[in-house]
């Protein structure tokens, strides 16, 4: 496989039983072994360019296409134009280099991943920043075959609502009226400037919570510092202990922070039903000149 600026000079990449990567950029070629943590005896790359190459493998290569040189090759995740822009200083950072070469190093070694690789940021793609309204946190992916989509709580439709969901739209129902949705795909309230946004933005199949420390707990809280700062009158809906954790990066002197207990059946019963958090943020942004939310499925 050859792609613009970015041709591998061995079959490696393809393979599943080799960590080894090898790669070149313009008319500089190397060979990084990630079983001895990337180092080249004979020609080591510098971390910027560990950062860009493996990412080119992950998330796919930059658009318009790369001219060859190395100066022109930025790390250009798939990512919505301006969460590009107010989330660029993260993406060279050495946590989102751990993130690239934890992902890759799995991949290679035939672990399953959720979501797929073009999903990983979805919530990005679907909510443009400066159209987010509404942030709701979960803690991870779904980890069942299909499930997962890159938008909290919401899973591809002819995948039956795992149990947290059914219990919002529990909750919709008797908060707003809103008659129970026969899927439990979310593209809707996305596409409309509600962020569904997980902590953790990947994980492997079948094992919860395998990638909450690999990175990206920094870079979502990177994510919600940033609409706190560069937005008004955003409401931050904060379900169970881990989301009102993060209720310390958000300014809530010019947002709406609602906080309950998560939906789940453990939980819900103490407090997330009879919250009608849907119904207050949608009040909230009326009275701020903001068009609410449908939230009928």
């Amino acid at each position: 496989m050859t792609r613009a600026g970015f041709k591998p000079t061995t079959a490696c990449l393809e393979g599943r039983s080799s960590i080894q990567l090898s790669y070149r950029v313009g008319n500089v070629s190397s060979t990084i072994d990630l079983r001895n943590g990337g180092k080249n005896k004979k020609n080591p790359p510098t971390p910027q360019t560990l950062l860009r190459s493996t990412l080119l493998i992950i998330f796919g290569p930059p658009h318009p296409p790369l001219r060859g040189a190395i100066k022109a090759l930025s790390m250009d995740v798939k990512i919505e134009d301006s969460w590009k822009a107010a989330l660029k200083q993260e993406f060279n950072k050495p946590y989102f280099l751990q993130i690239a070469t934890h992902l890759k190093t799995e991949k290679i070694s035939g672990q399953t991943i959720y979501p797929p690789g073009g999903l990983i940021f979805n919530a990005f793609n679907t909510t443009a920043f400066e159209d987010v309204k509404i942030v709701i946190l979960g803690q991870d992916p779904y980890h069942g075959p299909g499930q997962a989509h890159g938008l909290s709580f919401s899973v591809q439709k002819g995948i039956p609502p795992p149990p947290s969901l059914i219990n919002i739209f529990k909750e919709l129902h008797n908060d707003v009226g809103m008659a129970i949705p026969k899927h439990g795909d979310l593209t809707h309230w996305a596409e409309q400037g509600v962020l569904l946004l997980n902590a953790s933005l990947t994980v492997r199949a079948n094992e919860p919570m395998s990638h909450a420390k690999i990175g990206w707990a920094e870079f979502t809280d990177a994510v919600i510092s940033k609409v706190s700062a560069l937005k008004e009158n955003v409401v931050f809906l904060l379900w169970g202990k881990f989301a009102q954790e993060k209720q310390v990066l958000v300014d809530a002197t010019k947002h709406l922070v609602l906080k309950a207990a998560h939906p789940s059946p453990f939980s819900a019963d103490k407090g997330f039903f009879g919250c009608k958090h849907f119904s207050k943020a949608n009040t909230w942004l009326m009275s701020n000149g903001i068009d609410p939310i449908d939230w009928a499925l």
